[in-house]
This record gives structure tokens, sequence and C-alpha cells, in this order.
């Protein structure tokens, strides 16, 4: 299995070799164009390695009149750091942007919308996953691409399932609600879950067909408390209160997090993303974790949208090449090399042959087919505040339709 598993690393390597073949170091000679991108890498990843050593080099090779400066930022500091740019107007020309900033430098004023700028725009973005395209779209523009994403999923421990009797993962609301009385009679929680802002609960809100606004993002009331999400936020208070989940879903001090109670034996499964295997596969190496679509309800099975997106500034006084890069970025050779790096790309031909990086990235694949993101607002950091505060109201025994009702309420005020 090492040697097939090598081989096949090997394989999507090789498709790249041309900018691998540049790693080495780059050569000198006379530039016309600088490029610089921002961006907030993991240093401790192969993230900013293949980047700077790989990617960087390979497009510079193959287009010798542009230079790129890398300016890696810790993720902490980068949002501060281009706020405080646009007040001294000194903005790079690309910015791998959080999913949930670019809104807010949009309606800034500070990003170029790229589907007036970019002619190509269309079918560049009709390659890409579309709940991480639609983490750009704000007032009827397109304001970035997706660069990298994840989703959540049900991950569990087989040893758990089989401990609490169960043949596989529940895959509908229904068995979700049996099973988790089934895993009470065993000593066992079957999902966990530690917390109660959106990236928490929408996947469940929106799996039962209901959602956080309307399709425009301009008004909550009607939709956060219509009967769809208040059944699906009702559904797991039930379950809070039969005893049947942590309580670590109001209070973090209530029980063991998520990946020690799985690996203690007392949690079947959470949702998650991708990182969760690397993490147990280190942490905890008796324990195995698998992964599973999250179950459906009247909605299907919806997940949350993560990542990050690539954005032009509106300062930018090199946009043609900058455009360049930026495409360069979303050209297979380059998501291949990242996927190889931990990022999970955003190309939906990556189905094809993700799994052969990775073999668990099969199901976020399928999950992020129907993933949705985050209402795409600058307001969404308050808005999400309010989710986290009123969802937990209702798990504190406040009813769900009012809890509901005053989070739609408040968020309304705020999406104006």
């Amino acid at each position: 299995m090492r040697v097939r598993r090598f081989i096949v690393f090997v394989g999507v390597a090789a498709a790249v070799a041309v900018m691998a073949a540049t790693a080495a170091a780059r050569v000198n000679r006379v530039h016309t164009t600088t490029v610089t991108f921002w961006d907030a890498y993991s240093a401790g990843g192969g993230e900013v390695k293949t980047l700077d050593n790989v990617i960087i080099p390979g497009f510079e090779k193959t287009h010798p009149g542009i230079v790129v400066k890398d300016v890696s930022v810790p993720y902490d500091d980068l949002h501060q750091k281009l706020v405080t740019a646009v007040a001294g107007s000194q903005l790079p020309d690309l910015v791998r942007s959080d999913i949930i900033w670019v809104p807010e430098l949009a309606h800034l004023g500070v990003l170029a919308p790229l589907d007036k700028v970019m002619p190509d725009f269309k079918p560049l973005s009709a390659k890409v996953f579309p709940g991480p395209l639609a983490t750009n779209y704000w007032k009827g523009h397109y304001y970035g691409l997706p660069l990298d994403t994840n989703t959540r999923i049900f991950n569990y421990n087989p040893a758990g399932l089989e401990a609490i009797g169960a043949a596989g993962p529940p895959k509908t609301f229904a068995q979700l609600v049996s099973m988790s009385a089934q895993a009470k009679a065993k000593g066992y929680d079957l999902y966990a879950e530690s917390g109660t802002s959106c990236w928490n609960v929408c996947p469940w809100i929106w799996s039962n067909g209901g959602s956080v606004t309307n399709s425009t993002y301009t008004k909550a009331t009607g939709y956060l408390n219509g009967p769809k999400s208040i059944a699906a936020i009702q559904m797991l208070v039930n379950l809070y209160k039969a005893g049947e989940m942590p309580g670590i879903m109001v209070n973090s001090n209530a029980g063991l997090g998520t990946y020690d109670g799985i690996n203690q034996n007392k949690y079947v499964a959470t949702l998650d993303g991708p990182w969760m295997n690397a993490i147990f596969s280190a942490a905890y190496p008796k324990t195995q974790v698998a992964g599973a679509l999250i179950p459906a309800g009247a909605g299907g099975s919806v997940s949350v949208v993560g990542g990050e997106d690539i954005v032009m500034t509106n300062a930018s006084k090199n946009k043609t090449a900058a455009l360049t890069f930026l495409r360069y970025m979303l050209g297979y050779g380059s998501q291949a090399q990242m996927a190889l790096a931990g990022q999970m790309p955003v190309l939906k031909s990556s189905s094809a042959w993700l799994t052969r990086v990775h073999p668990y990235y099969a199901t976020y694949v399928k999950q992020l087919a129907t993933a949705k993101p985050r209402t795409p607002t600058p307001k969404w950091t308050q808005i999400d505040q309010v989710i986290t505060t009123d969802v937990a109201k209702a798990f504190q025994g406040e009813p769900v339709q009012q809890a509901l009702t005053d989070a739609a309420h408040q968020i309304d005020g705020l999406l104006k």
C-alpha cells in the first residue's frame, strides 16, 4: 500500500513536472512587472514552500516579463493589515482572503469586480465548485474566485459505531435521532458539537430545507425563523435535552472536546473538515476516523463552505499581470501542487484525481457539490454572533421559535 501511495503521489507530481523542475532556483533576468501577493499560508505546513519554491518559479519561467513577490502574513494579522493598508493606500495587487472577508472588502471599495474586469471570468468560474464561488458574490458582482476550499462532513469513529450496535453512520435526520438514543443506552453520545455558530448549526438548517436569509441576502425574518429552520434546531435541542448530546454545545467546559471525546470512546462522531484526519493520525494513532455525508433532511445533505478566495485590489497598478498570475493559481498544475501540500482544490475536475492524493477527500468532494456559503455580507461577524447567542438560548431553555425570531429581527437590521 505504501508503494502504491508513493506511485500515486509521483503520478500527480509528474503532471506538474514543468513547475517542479524550476523549484531549485530562480533565474536572474530583467523583469518588467512585479505582482505583490499577500497570503496567510501556514509557514508550519508545506503551503509556503510549495508556493515559493515550486509555483512562483514555475510561473516566472513561463511568464518571463512578470515577477511575483509573495508576502506571507499570519492569519490573525492579515485582516488588520488589509484594513490598515486601505487607509494608507498601500494595498497589494492580489490577496488570498478568507472567504468571510470578501464582502467586507468589496463593500469598502477595495476589490475589483472580476466578473467585469476579466473577459474569461464566466468560463473560469464554471470550472470551480459553486459553493466556494458563491462566497465571492456581493451586490450583483463577483469580487474574487475561490482558491482553496473545505467543508464539514460527518466524521466518526468506526469502533464507536460498532460499540453502539450500528451497522453504519446515520444517513437521515430520522436515523440520527434513533441512533442517538441507541448510543445513549450504550454510554455514548452519537453526535458531539462544540458551538452554536453558523459553522456549527447551519448545515442542519440547510439540510432540512431552511435558510438564514432570502436568496439575495437582504432579509432573515421568515427564513431563519421559518418552519424548516426551526425544525432543524428543534431536533438538535431535543437531542440535547434528552442527554444525547454533550454539554459542550453551549459550554466548552461542560465535557471533553470533540476530538478527545471521540478518542476516549465518549462520543462517536462530530462534523469537521479534512484536517481532522491528519490531526488524528498524529495525535491519536490508535483511533481511526472515517467520513460520511451529513445526514439528510428535507433539503438533502448540505454542509458549509470554508476556505480562501483570491481577489485583486482596485489599487493594483499591474492588473493585467496580476490576473495572469490569478489564472495560473487556478490552473490544474498549481491546484494539484497545493493539494499535495494539504490544500483542498476548488476545481470541479479535481474529483477525478484528488482521492489519489488523499483517499479521505472523496466524501469532502461529494459534500462540496451542495455546500453553501455563510451569508456574504460585510456584517457577517456581527450576524454570526447573533446566531451564536440566540441559538445557545434555545439550548438553554428558550423556545426555539422565539430564539430564532429574535435573531432574525436583529439580523434584518444588520442586512440594511
